[in-house]
């Protein structure tokens, strides 16, 4: 979602800006979380002697700073374009976002009314690049994941996509090419865009040769 649909990078910094000075830490030096990680899973690398509990209440925090700044929370170009290219029961949204976090950011980017499976980190025991998230997308559509293409940002993702055996593409708009395009742990291909404005649907193809996608002014 974030990085691929939505821009929420800014927001995303002001309110990690903020939880490191409640915790003295340089904001620089406590970066913001990789996008494709859940915000939980990063405050407990930076507070790493902390127990549970807090990890937990500062997760909590988090969440609510989050929902509530979402100002210039906007839709990626193409994104609502490529939605809408792919019928609604063949296309799922998997976030490591939790489920109202998620909501808030699609409605603020405009996107909300085309949405309608969702996979987020309230719906999984494992968060990415363990591949229970895009399993569980899969699953939602009734499609193996080797006839499903994953479009991603972030190298976690990534990871995800390929563990659950699906096809990966990987576009850079958080991370860089290295980053993105993670050594694959399957056979499958991953290919590269700099954003997701070209793609449009019907060529990456199925194991079974049917088209999956392909992209406006790219090689065929």
């Amino acid at each position: 979602m974030d990085g691929v649909l939505v821009d929420s990078t800014a927001a995303i910094a002001r309110v990690w800006a903020r939880w490191a000075a409640r915790h003295n830490m340089d904001p620089i030096a406590s970066p913001p979380s990789p996008m494709g990680r859940t915000s939980r899973a990063s405050i407990k690398d930076l507070l790493p002697h902390e127990t549970a509990d807090v990890h937990d209440e500062e997760d909590r925090w988090m969440l609510r700073a989050e929902i509530e700044d979402v100002a210039d929370v906007v839709a990626l170009p193409g994104a609502r374009e490529l939605l809408a290219s792919v019928p609604s029961d063949r296309r799922v949204i998997v976030t490591s976002a939790a489920r109202n976090l998620a909501e808030v950011r699609l409605r603020a980017a405009g996107v909300w009314d085309l949405v309608q499976h969702l996979v987020t980190s309230s719906d999984v025991r494992n968060g990415k690049p363990n591949p229970e998230p895009y399993l569980k997308g899969a699953a939602a559509l009734q499609i193996p994941p080797a006839d499903c293409v994953v479009i991603e940002d972030a190298a976690s993702g990534t990871r995800a996509g390929k563990s659950a055996g699906a096809r990966v593409l990987a576009i850079r708009t958080t991370s860089t090419t290295r980053n993105s395009s993670p050594p694959a742990p399957t056979g499958s291909p991953t290919i590269a865009l700099p954003c997701a404005a070209p793609l449009h649907q019907a060529a990456i193809r199925s194991p079974s040769n049917s088209p999956l996608m392909k992209f406006r002014g790219y090689p065929k």
